[in-house]
């Protein structure tokens, strides 16, 4: 038989103790996540579920388990909370899509562009690394309604500037502004990540089959391919929209009459304010339920439709 230079494998068996103490590695190896996981992750948890369902308070031993009371409290009697959950509800209905149309469009713009890329990156991005603890100074300043460049551009131009962070009206949309500010960089960041993953040739190829503006390409080539990077783009949005409390804390502390008072800000003020934690862990468990409605949503509908190339 000719030597055609083909070597048939040889299964070579792995003595008992060799895979035993690779058994024994791997498991030493995962200890410190699963301890870690189960300590700052499962137990807290568990301890919010079992807390939910109790009248616990500080300062007062035992709780005494009472149900589903505090549920029907948050959605038939508790006003408050069903005005932070409309207010969290038109808070995420601002910030997702603006902040993602935002962060598409500055990642096409720089990545079209040839100069001064590096400088538009990082003034794009440096939101996403300022703690909004030491810019609310700033906003504070900019927003304010006498003092404040915004009002003062309005007054050159005849116009009577609302005072954005102490009105009822305006103060949701001031802090959905912010939000914007804060998460567009974050979402560049990634789009630009997506946008480096597409091939030139393919643009190419479709300029030749006679897609010859830049917004033909796009929505053939650039927006199709974009799809994972769009449908994590969106999830990631949606959850750190839902999750807003350090502008609310910072800035208005959910005022004026709790205009701009979200779930997680209520549920702060429930637990270590009014010491209800049992009526705090309830709020928590509702939160926790939406975000696993969105990832249900992006699981079952949106992956569907992405194109995974």
């Amino acid at each position: 038989m000719p030597d055609t230079g083909f070597v048939m494998p040889v299964a070579v068996e792995i003595p008992a103790p060799r895979r035993r103490g690779e058994a024994l590695g791997a498991w030493l190896l995962t200890l410190p996540a699963a301890i870690a996981f189960v300590l700052l992750l499962l137990l807290p948890t568990l301890a919010a579920l079992t807390m939910a369902f109790t009248d616990f308070e500080l300062g007062t031993w035992p709780p005494h388990f009472i149900g589903f009371e505090n549920f029907s409290e948050l959605f038939w009697e508790d006003r408050g909370f069903r005005q932070s959950f409309a207010n969290t509800l038109i808070y995420v209905g601002l910030v997702a899509p603006a902040s993602v149309a935002l962060g598409l469009s500055f990642a096409l713009l720089i990545e079209a562009g040839t100069r001064g890329r590096a400088f538009f990156r990082a003034v794009f991005f440096l939101p996403v690394v300022s703690l909004t603890v030491a810019m609310a100074s700033a906003w504070q300043y900019l927003l304010h309604p006498t003092i404040g460049p915004l009002n003062s551009l309005l007054r050159s131009l005849g116009i009577a500037g609302p005072a954005w962070l102490s009105s009822s009206d305006t103060v949701l949309i001031s802090l959905a502004a912010i939000g914007v500010w804060e998460n567009a960089g974050f979402n560049m960041v990634l789009f630009m990540a997506g946008l480096t993953a597409i091939p030139r040739e393919l643009r190419e190829a479709a300029s030749v089959d006679g897609a010859r503006s830049g917004w033909s390409r796009f929505w053939l080539v650039t927006w199709p391919l974009l799809g994972p990077t769009t449908l994590f783009v969106v999830t990631i949005t949606l959850i750190r929209s839902i999750r807003v409390f350090d502008t609310v804390a910072v800035l208005t502390r959910g005022g004026p009459n709790r205009a701009s008072e979200t779930l997680l800000y209520t549920m702060y003020t429930e637990g270590f304010t009014f010491l209800r934690l049992g009526y705090s862990a309830a709020i928590t468990l509702v939160f926790l339920a939406i975000v696993l409605m969105l990832m249900l949503l992006q699981t079952r509908v949106l992956d569907r439709r992405v194109h995974y190339g």
